[in-house]
């Protein structure tokens, strides 16, 4: 028992040394994803229009602790919601978040067209 866990955590700690795409993919798979509860409701709440309530629950993922594809759904709503309440700085932050963790990042072409938030996106990525 106390060698399969030793062998376990060995192979985790590889695991974690590796930035490739398929290998963060395993590494999350084993990650412990804390705030995925808030997740859910945060992005059930922006679904549902109640943004002020979504952004403390996608914060509150966060901080919790996220899988590196929830962290970027988790930051690029939070960008929605700061772009459509007219926070552009803060939309623009919550993007840049986005893109550190995942740079190949884009949005849907539905996300990507809308009129407020497509275009801030489409700057903060150029700009990287």
């Amino acid at each position: 028992m106390m060698i399969r866990w030793l062998i376990s955590a060995v192979a985790f700690a590889a695991l974690g040394a590796c930035s490739s795409e398929p290998m963060r993919d395993v590494r999350d798979l084993f990650q412990s994803a804390k705030g995925h509860a808030a997740l859910a409701t945060g992005l059930k709440q922006y679904d549902d229009g109640d943004y002020a309530e979504s952004a403390k629950n996608l914060q509150s993922a966060l901080d919790q602790g996220l899988a590196d594809r929830d962290k970027v759904a988790a930051y690029k709503h939070l960008a929605f919601i700061h772009c459509v309440s007219s926070r552009e700085r803060q939309c623009r932050d919550e993007f840049r978040k986005a893109l550190a963790v995942e740079p190949s990042m884009d949005l849907a072409p539905a996300e990507a067209g809308h009129p407020i938030w497509g275009p801030i996106f489409r700057a903060v990525k150029a700009g990287r």
